[in-house]
């Protein structure tokens, strides 16, 4: 088994291929033109079109539906905003929102809903709203105390099959050739799965709004835990 982290490939206009194991592995019965060992490494391939009928993995369904994995929005979105507060600042990318709710149900008085501005950094306390902060998949949150800036955590590398929502990444696998959002955490993002994002590959909430549904959702894709 591969000790090297997990990676991520955004194949175009179709599926996420997730790269479980990089060991190059000889296959059977198959050589090149030099009379060489062919090799392949293991992977899966997850539908983000939001149109397979064997969700969470890709059937196909991509080169029949018209999905593109064009971004839309003009990148407005896409930048962070900055709250700062007497014992804490936190740093908001909307573009990036995977709009789980973590916030907004757990800390209310920091994180208001249909207000502006919408984040209260004097709201609670500051490790109450580190405490929720840590708790946002998509890593369009983040904070600094101290003059220290916090963005990722150490986890094992996960991708969670959220319900009727996106794939949630931790760990830092890397999602290859692919610009995080601004001031975004690399160690865990949110990627579209319901094919609607305007920010590709990044979920962008609208699975909410189009009333995606996906009846096999709560599964639990686990790489593996990497040897630190």
């Amino acid at each position: 088994m591969s000790t090297e982290k997990p990676k991520i490939a955004c194949l175009p206009n179709g599926p996420y291929y997730l790269l479980n194991d990089l060991t190059p592995r000889v296959i059977p019965n198959i050589q090149t033109s030099k009379g060489g060992p062919c090799t392949t490494i293991t992977g899966v391939a997850l539908c983000r079109c939001g149109g397979s009928n064997n969700k969470p993995f890709c059937d196909g369904t991509h080169g029949k539906n018209g999905f593109t994995d064009k971004i839309i929005t003009d990148g407005t979105l896409n930048k962070r905003d900055n709250y700062v507060g007497k014992q804490i600042t936190i740093y908001d990318n909307r573009g990036i929102c995977a709009h789980a709710g973590h916030c907004t149900d757990n800390l209310s008085s920091v994180f208001k809903l249909s207000e502006e501005p919408w984040i209260d950094p004097d709201g609670a306390t500051a490790q109450d709203i580190i405490n929720t902060i840590k708790k946002c998949p998509s890593g369009a949150l983040s904070y600094t105390v101290d003059s220290v800036e916090h963005r990722d955590q150490k986890r094992e590398p996960i991708v969670t099959v959220t319900k009727d929502g996106p794939y949630a990444i931790t760990g830092g696998i890397e999602l290859v050739d692919q610009l995080p959002g601004e001031g975004a955490s690399t160690e865990h993002y949110t990627l579209c799965r319901c094919g609607g994002s305007k920010n590709k590959p990044f979920c962008d909430g609208t699975h909410w709004h189009i009333g995606f549904k996906d009846e096999k959702n709560g599964w639990l894709l686990s790489t593996w835990v990497i040897a630190v």
